[in-house]
């Protein structure tokens, strides 16, 4: 497939992230790709992005939101019949992704009309699609959008993640990235526990873009603390006094003693604008 122009989208919308995520996301893609390339952000609020992003109201989910659910399903406006001025393949790619390699592949990648999604690798034994780094032809299946507004909670309590749901309503199915192109951090980067007290996380051999589903944060990370409230990089053996706090339960204490990461340099390099 080839495109003159690469098309890569996001979507900001609420306070979990600010503009700079969009403008870290820009000069990332700027600094990964040949050829023109052109960064859309669909918002909420255009307010401190840079001016080299396109931005463009972000469509509204036309329905209830559901409830219950842990699926991101504003993202499913991304699937209307129009989006913007948008048209042909688009490459999303999450706020919170850390890009490290070439994104030239991204787009030449299978046929223009592919849908192609990250695997999900918290589930690696099924064919399920992980929607942190995917590219679709706007506006070809619209279907997906509409049926979601038709039966909101219904289609979220039958698939309970916006991500499967896609995967399912692809027609003839989806496709998945090269695995060594899309790395998950706590799966794929991350030292087990307890290697993580003494080993820092590794950039895979390969990689494209490191994904960051369910946390932590890049950001966080980067000056090895899990969370923004948590102090950074504090001694193994501080954070593990943490767990022996009064009123913690047993799992409480175990999450917080696997929530350890040394800083991380390569994050600090590449995740900048």
């Amino acid at each position: 497939m080839t495109t003159a122009l690469k098309q890569i989208i996001c979507v900001k919308w609420g306070t979990a992230y600010g503009p700079e995520y969009v403008n870290r996301l820009y000069g990332m893609v700027s600094r990964h790709i040949t050829g023109p390339f052109r960064v859309v952000c669909f918002t909420d609020d255009r307010r401190g992005i840079r001016p080299e992003v396109d931005t463009f109201d972000l469509p509204e989910l036309g329905c209830p939101h559901p409830q219950r659910t842990m699926g991101k399903w504003r993202k499913v406006v991304l699937w209307g019949e129009t989006l913007g001025d948008l048209s042909g393949p688009a490459l999303f790619v999450d706020l919170d992704s850390v890009i490290v390699g070439s994104l030239d592949d991204y787009f030449s990648y299978g046929d223009p009309e592919d849908v192609i999604l990250a695997r999900n690798w918290a589930k690696p034994l099924q064919r399920l699609g992980q929607t942190s780094v995917f590219r679709f032809p706007v506006g070809r299946y619209p279907h997906i959008l509409a049926n979601f507004r038709a039966d909101p909670q219904g289609v979220a309590d039958r698939h309970r993640f916006e991500q499967h749901y896609i995967t399912s309503s692809v027609p003839g199915g989806i496709k998945l990235w090269p695995e060594g192109w899309t790395r998950h951090f706590r799966l794929h980067c991350l030292p087990p526990f307890p290697l993580r007290y003494v080993m820092a996380a590794r950039l895979p051999r390969g990689a494209r873009i490191v994904t960051f589903p369910g946390g932590p944060n890049p950001g966080d990370v980067a000056v090895g603390r899990w969370t923004p409230d948590a102090p950074e990089y504090p001694s193994p053996l501080d954070h593990l006094h943490g767990a022996l706090r009064p009123g913690l339960s047993l799992k409480q204490r175990w999450r917080h003693a696997t929530r350890y990461v040394k800083p991380v340099p390569w994050i600090a390099e590449h995740w900048r604008e």
